[in-house]
């Protein structure tokens, strides 16, 4: 039943999906008050006043999801990545003429979901991906990854192997850096002034995989005209300790992020201690002692 709605959404223009989104994002934050909260508390810590971008920032998360039929199923020449201006591509070509594999780090921002897509354009990618925990929602959002150029790995260690064996052979992998991995699979590492638990993964993969970052957001332009990807390397060269290496690949978001505040999803929970794993440090450095 949600594939053939999505399928029949996919359908309607895209400027009044997002709309509708828009709206559907703004009722949300009224009548919830652990998002609105949760939403507030992280724009004024990353130093924002929530009075000013709170509503901005949850119409732009409703935007999100009401475009996804389209970004999910729309195909051939009315597909979305049909209406997608690339800067710094040359980046990307740079990498791969060396012969080295390419790390798309595409952070909650934006249309995060289309930047995989149109790498799938110059080359096979493989993202990392974690089925929704709903079984009723997987076979929606496994259909929507099907297409050319495009697999997915399981966030596990298989998922791993897997998007090594991609790197080894000169392809892309696609991750989601600022989503909480699970115990064991992170450090925590400063974002915006508060430690948040930021997985290692991207520091591996350089080393093992024979590969470069590439940092990767598709902001969203107004009206349903499309998406401007902005394709670039991190600043420095990534450190070989996995903590200083994990902080500057937050800091490096940081700076992607305060481009377009209200399109990062400042709902999510990123600050959470995931079961398992050791409390967060301190200002002064030693270990939280609270759950």
């Amino acid at each position: 039943m949600l594939l053939r709605v999505f399928r029949w959404l996919s359908v309607l223009p895209l400027g009044l999906l997002q709309a509708v989104g828009a709206g559907l994002g703004l009722l949300v934050y009224a009548s919830s008050g652990i998002y609105r909260r949760r939403l507030r508390a992280h724009l004024q810590q990353a130093g924002y006043a929530p009075q000013q971008l709170a509503l901005a920032a949850a119409a732009q998360a409703g935007r999100m999801v009401g475009e996804l039929p389209v970004v999910w199923f729309r195909r051939g020449a009315r597909a979305p990545v049909h209406q997608v201006r690339v800067i710094g591509k040359e980046h990307v070509d740079a990498v791969r003429a060396q012969g080295l594999g390419v790390i798309y780090l595409t952070p909650h921002l934006g249309c995060f979901e289309i930047s995989a897509q149109v790498a799938a354009l110059w080359g096979p990618i493989t993202v990392m991906f974690r089925p929704p925990r709903k079984a009723a929602l997987r076979p929606l959002a496994l259909a929507s990854r099907q297409r050319h150029n495009l697999a997915t790995a399981a966030a596990n260690l298989a998922g791993v192997r897997q998007l090594l064996r991609a790197l080894r052979a000169g392809e892309a992998v696609g991750l989601l850096p600022d989503q909480a991995p699970g115990s064991g699979e992170g450090v925590w590492a400063d974002f915006f002034g508060r430690p948040a638990y930021t997985m290692t993964l991207p520091a591996r993969l350089v080393q093992l995989g024979n590969a470069r970052i590439i940092l990767a957001t598709a902001l969203r332009l107004p009206g349903g005209r499309g998406y401007t990807l902005t394709l670039e390397p991190l600043p420095e060269p990534l450190d070989a300790d996995p903590q200083r290496a994990a902080t500057q690949i937050n800091h490096a978001l940081e700076g992607l992020i305060r481009r377009a505040p209200e399109q990062y999803l400042w709902g999510y929970n990123r600050y959470k201690r995931p079961p398992g794993a050791e409390a967060p440090p301190t200002q002064d450095g030693s270990a939280e002692t609270g759950p």
